[in-house]
């Protein structure tokens, strides 16, 4: 039952964690990667899809992703897309590809994507602690319907704390990574 608890506490805030990273592929480092045209959709024949299902889309160097559509009557759509999602680049449509030239990153714009990176961290840390409330209020559920002791109750929220603490850590850690990996210049 407790057992249960723990390793329900665990997965979510696992998955908290992991969401964080996710999002964090979103953000524009030094150089670029396709997941900055992971949220962008366009409308293909009546369903919003994502880009890479509609066409390939590659790195070509260090500041230009090449977009390949299987269909070339997407181009327009493509194009129009990109430019409302401002990702950072304007599409330059030559008739059979697009292609995105990234600027160098200035040091406001390197600033900014830590701050965006800080703000994500501290979503998660905030997604831990809720995980950490809802493991505490099942088992203050279970000492109450005495189904444990008090001090299996009290136990038992010394390691849910524990867990958050190890989690809230790591959230720190890969921000610390993740801050001097942005600013390296």
């Amino acid at each position: 039952m407790l057992n249960e608890i723990f390793d329900t506490c665990e997965s979510e805030m696992r998955a908290s964690v992991n969401h964080m990273l996710k999002d964090f592929k979103t953000l524009r480092t030094g150089k670029v990667t396709t997941s900055v045209l992971d949220n962008v959709r366009i409308d293909y024949y009546g369903t919003m899809t994502s880009l890479d299902q509609v066409g390939s889309i590659l790195v070509a160097d260090a500041t230009t992703i090449v977009i390949n559509p299987w269909e070339k009557n997407l181009l327009p759509a493509i194009e129009s897309a990109i430019s409302k999602a401002n990702v950072g680049a304007n599409p330059n449509n030559d008739g059979d590809q697009i292609k995105l030239y990234f600027p160098a990153m200035t040091v406001e714009q390197r600033q900014e994507s830590v701050k965006q990176m800080k703000s994500m961290g501290e979503t998660a840390k905030i997604a831990i602690r809720n995980d950490r409330k809802h493991a505490n209020d099942k088992i203050k559920k279970l000492e109450k319907d005495k189904e444990i002791t008090i001090d299996e109750s009290k136990s038992a929220q010394e390691n849910i704390q524990k867990l958050t603490d190890k989690f809230i850590a790591e959230v720190d850690n890969i921000l610390k990574t993740k801050e001097a990996e942005i600013l390296k210049v």
